[in-house]
């Protein structure tokens, strides 16, 4: 128990790592994805950067963090298995599930992009890019909650905060209409 505090430190740093790299790489899709449709030879100038930020932020941080964030998680559950008897982790447990998912099915996405496979709209990736932050809140708030959740008012939450990051999208789409600048 000496090392807890470092390895649950460890593992909360690597989470943000972690978060940070998945929230960014749907940004860098959705540029790509508006390169496509750019006139050469910005096509082809954009298209070959936005592809090299993406293989580093994916292969550099975002990879390894995943992989770091659940060793220090196993550890963190081999340190406190009376944790895997509480249902607040077991939920956690599957929102964990969810987020592998959701980087797995990203890093499918990010293998197509790098060889000019486009099968998703920029307003799609937008919409993509959330669900990190849905997985995210609902993990957060589990934790720091933990049994105390009231679990109706908590997935009612969870279903508002997508709601409300779909109006989000849907408003700022309407803004771009209007001014592509913005």
């Amino acid at each position: 128990m000496e090392y807890y505090n470092y390895i649950k430190s460890l593992h909360l740093i690597f989470v943000i790592t972690w978060f940070a790299g998945l929230f960014y790489i749907p940004r860098l899709f959705i540029y790509q994805i508006e390169a496509f449709d750019k006139p050469e030879p910005d096509k082809s100038i954009l298209g070959n950067q936005l592809k090299l930020m993406a293989k580093r932020l994916w292969f550099i941080i975002t990879w390894p963090s995943a992989v770091l964030a659940t060793l220090f998680a196993v550890i963190l559950l081999i340190m406190q298995p009376v944790w895997l008897q509480q249902g607040w982790m077991h939920v956690k447990l599957g929102f964990v599930i969810l987020l592998i998912a959701y980087h797995l099915k990203t890093h499918h996405i990010f293998k197509q992009l790098q060889v000019d496979k486009v099968k998703y709209t920029s307003s799609q990736m937008r919409l993509w890019n959330e669900g990190a932050t849905v997985i995210l809140f609902s993990v957060i708030f589990l934790v720091i909650v933990r049994s105390a959740l009231n679990w109706i008012f908590g997935v009612l939450g969870i279903f508002a905060l997508g709601i409300l990051l779909m109006l989000g999208i849907k408003l700022y789409k309407k803004i771009r209409s209007k001014n592509p600048d913005a």
